[in-house]
């Protein structure tokens, strides 16, 4: 892994002197014991997933064999799985925390919390997640993520790693088989995905069954990267057996398990249509927030955030000569000017993609002044691969692999550029990129306070929340070159503030995804297809689209807290070290915080 510091200024090296006591941090006899059964459990995670492994570049060595496995998706596996969780748990349990350093203490109740939630849904609904409740629908299934993760996941340097590849193709077939089991005992239970979801899937399915084998993608990512290591062998004809034999008629299975659920699939769009309803958006909306909000109260935040938000953007375009019809008409008009599109050609993806990193690379050029460590770990921006991008998010983000063998990749949407106006990319790249979530992952990635159980966790609000606090800083940083770039980043926050809209009004309002596109095109301005991805996105993942703008508001108001409390003594940079503990709660974050300035005031 390409990595480079950046060392702290005396300043903020002072600052975080102060605030961990000389020798708060050691590990005793009580953190070596934790700090094992950390380790033990990590790598009982990664026995158990396949796919773990080699995200995590761990399918080497004693793991080689992983490297040509699939997860069953079998209740068997599932139930094995929160087996082994509860167990975790029952070994955690037995930690006083009052023995242990601050830094263990720390990572026993995240770890604690995490794993809890892990098993919540299925303990109480019977349920994967409360998030992501259907086991197949346009963003979710092994249709969806295995062509996926066999492309960037799974590396391909030596002859081994084309057989393993050719393994998992095999497994693929049998993957798809178990899950439209799943699937037909869940439709049973009203766990079936809104019809239009459906559909959308069933595109996609045949879009991915359509190709021809031999030429299919997922033959040629096996092809393409075994020639580019020039290895010999027949790999394409293997392939090709394997994916017109196996793969395919298994999806030929799946397609039709589709079509004949659709016709039963129950009305609305929202979670509210199945059993336990309420009950598990109150979960995902816990689970994706780490806070104990309402969707009543995540509602009301959201329209007052959305009325700030236009003021400010009001101010923006108005001095731009924007001036007619409400901010969300003007902004749809920015969207359309000459001057804001990239020709929907090849050539003009290419550009839009290099403009992209040009701003990748300006950014990295502005980090010291406000970080004290500036991971650069590769970063990679890529188009959403064709036969998933009617579905996919409109930008997303993958961690590199912890072995520097594979980088990390900032994924953008680009069925069709006009959903991307020029002056709003540069917050896209600070959210997704840097200072965003490639920074805030990357530091974690390396914290030596932090067992790896810990770095590879994830919670939606503190990470989503720091990426747009990300394109907040990013303003602070001038990075924004124009007022329009600068709209672009309110428009952004207007984004996500109308998904808590959105959102609770979906799930918890019985609003259809017709009114909930409705007004976001008209609140944002966005195009409607790209709003209408977005809603879809909501209406399937409930919950995770508010994690943005509620994790923003605690970054803000932690930052804010520690500037009132410190005064002349704050100290930026050493607040942004803050990330090398890595992800947690919210509510843990904010006590963190006040941890952090008492210390320093006792410091001072």
């Amino acid at each position: 892994m390409d990595r480079r510091q950046f060392l702290a200024t005396g300043s903020a090296a002072a600052f975080t002197a102060a605030l961990i006591p000389a020798g708060a941090w050691a590990v005793g006899g009580g953190d070596a014991a934790l700090n094992a059964d950390f380790a033990r459990i990590f790598d009982a995670q990664v026995a158990r997933s396949p796919e773990l492994a080699s995200s995590l570049g761990l399918d080497k060595g004693p793991l080689a064999a992983m490297k040509g496995k699939l997860s069953p998706r079998t209740r068997v596996k599932r139930a094995a799985d929160v087996a082994a969780t509860k167990a975790a748990l029952t070994t955690l349990a037995a930690y006083d925390g009052a023995a242990l350093s601050p830094a263990a203490q720390l990572n026993l109740e995240v770890v604690r919390y995490s794993l809890g939630t892990q098993i919540a849904s299925t303990e109480k609904f019977g349920i994967d997640s409360a998030i992501r409740p259907y086991p197949i629908f346009q963003q979710g299934g092994a249709y969806f993520s295995t062509p996926d993760f066999l492309n960037t996941a799974h590396t391909i340097n030596v002859a081994s790693d084309a057989e393993a590849y050719l393994s998992r193709l095999h497994q693929f077939a049998t993957v798809l088989d178990q899950e439209s089991a799943v699937q037909r005992e869940d439709a049973a239970r009203g766990l079936l995905a809104p019809g239009w979801s459906i559909d959308l899937t069933l595109g996609q399915m045949r879009a991915l069954r359509g190709q021809p084998a031999a030429t299919s993608s997922i033959v040629q990512s096996l092809v393409r990267r075994a020639a580019a290591k020039g290895l010999a062998g027949d790999w394409q004809g293997q392939a090709a057996k394997i994916v017109a034999g196996e793969v395919y008629p298994a999806l030929d299975r799946q397609i039709a398990l589709m079509e004949k659920l659709r016709p039963t699939t129950r009305p609305g769009d929202g979670i509210w249509r199945v059993k336990d309803g309420e009950a598990i958006y109150a979960m995902a909306l816990a689970q994706a927030t780490t806070t104990t909000m309402t969707p009543d109260e995540v509602h009301r935040i959201g329209l007052a955030q959305v009325a700030e938000i236009s003021a400010q953007l009001d101010t923006i375009l108005t001095a731009q000569g924007y001036t007619g019809g409400s901010v969300g008409e003007r902004l749809a008009k920015l969207n359309v000017a000459p001057d804001q599109v990239y020709p929907n050609t090849a050539s003009g993806r290419t550009d839009l993609i290099a403009s992209l990193n040009a701003g990748i690379k300006a950014m990295y050029e502005k980090l010291p002044t406000a970080f004290a460590t500036v991971p650069t770990q590769p970063l990679e921006i890529r188009a959403v691969p064709v036969e998933i991008q009617d579905g996919a998010s409109n930008g997303y983000y993958n961690r590199a692999s912890l072995d520097g063998s594979r980088p990390a990749i900032y994924f953008i949407n680009l069925k069709d550029v006009g959903d991307w106006p020029k002056y709003s990319l540069p917050s896209l790249t600070y959210h997704e990129g840097v200072p965003g979530h490639h920074l805030q992952i990357s530091l974690a990635q390396e914290s030596k306070d932090i067992p790896t159980l810990r770095k590879v966790g994830f919670f939606s609000a503190y990470s989503e929340g720091w990426a747009l606090y990300a394109e907040q800083l990013a303003d602070e940083l001038h990075a924004y070159a124009t007022p329009l770039e600068r709209a672009g980043y309110l428009q952004s926050f207007l984004f996500r503030a109308a998904r808590l809209v959105v959102d609770t009004g979906i799930h918890a309002k019985q609003w259809s995804r017709e009114k909930a596109t409705d007004y976001l095109v008209a609140t944002t301005g966005f195009a409607r297809p790209r709003s209408q991805r977005e809603v879809e996105r909501y209406c399937t993942q409930a919950g995770q689209a508010c994690s943005y703008k509620i994790g923003h508001m605690a970054w803000t108001r932690a930052r804010a807290k520690a500037q009132a409390a410190l005064g002349d003594r704050f100290d930026l940079k050493a607040f942004h070290e803050i990330l090398k503990e890595g992800a947690m709660p919210l509510t843990i974050l904010e006590r963190r915080i006040d941890q952090r300035i008492a210390a320093m005031r006792g410091a001072g």
